[in-house]
């Protein structure tokens, strides 16, 4: 090959990889300003989960320490001679009907210390226990024996209640008598029943029959016991209540003939 065929060739090489550079070069920018290419939009950050506030408890308030003697204003006797029997956490449909009817025999009055949620379940047992001629008195709502320590508005509320449960069982009833559940008196739960027009219903005798002893052992308890004027506390609910059942089948003829029976007022 001659000089002047080696000098064209290389020229004309030297010119093609000339335009392969610029090619090359202004295809870059090109594609990448290409409105074909879509830019995508920055991403949204994930909202969290909206978690709801717990709700705060409100600590209850305190008890106020239990008294180491009874307070002042309790009814402790009748007043006179005749003795007085008191049944207590009732009414139950399987043991107030019972005692009820051995009053009836006797022809004997009693007082039925009432919690507030056995009047709401059973109404027609206090209507019964008002028109047979017994009294009616408040026992608390749900015989809270700490009730006495509570605030005083909440004793107010509770007792309050009560009556108004058991008037609404027996509208012409009159409620003039509280007892203290567990007989856990405080001077606050006194003054609250008084401001209520209620007196603070103590008692004499307790033969414990709570604790479910026999009926002859009812029975021996409350007669060595019992004294002109006595207060006998009884159950007529919260448990089972067939011994205090027998046992009054003869303890009511019992204390008629030796003392008679009344019912507080």
């Amino acid at each position: 090959m001659s000089a002047r065929r080696v000098l064209a060739f290389g020229l004309c090489l030297a010119l093609f990889l000339a335009g392969c550079g610029e090619r090359t070069t202004d295809r870059r920018p090109e594609a990448a300003a290409s409105p074909s290419t879509p830019t995508a939009p920055p991403a949204e950050p994930t909202p969290k989960p909206t978690v709801a506030p717990k709700p705060t408890r409100t600590t209850p308030p305190p008890l106020r320490p239990r008294p180491t003697k009874l307070p002042a204003g309790l009814r402790r006797t009748t007043g006179g001679k005749a003795v007085a029997l008191t049944f207590d956490d009732g009414p139950d449909p399987a043991w107030t009907p019972k005692i009820l009817d051995q009053l009836k025999a006797a022809g004997a009055k009693a007082t039925f210390c009432v919690v507030g949620t056995q009047v709401r379940k059973h109404p027609q047992l206090v209507a019964r226990i008002a028109r047979e001629g017994h009294q009616l008195c408040n026992h608390s709502w749900r015989h809270d024996i700490d009730l006495g320590r509570r605030p005083v508005a909440e004793i107010r509320a509770d007792l309050t209640r009560t009556n108004r449960a058991i008037r609404a069982a027996a509208p012409d009833a009159k409620v003039t008598l509280y007892r203290q559940p567990g007989g856990r008196w405080t001077p606050e739960v006194v003054t609250v029943a008084k401001q209520l027009g209620m007196r603070s219903l103590h008692w004499a005798v307790d033969p414990q029959d709570w604790a479910k002893p026999t009926a002859p052992t009812i029975r021996k308890r409350v007669m060595g016991a019992t004294k002109p004027g006595s207060i006998v506390l009884m159950h007529d609910g919260g448990g089972n209540r067939a011994a205090t059942v027998a046992a009054c089948a003869h303890l009511i003829g019992d204390l008629k003939r030796r003392y008679g029976l009344t019912r507080i007022g």
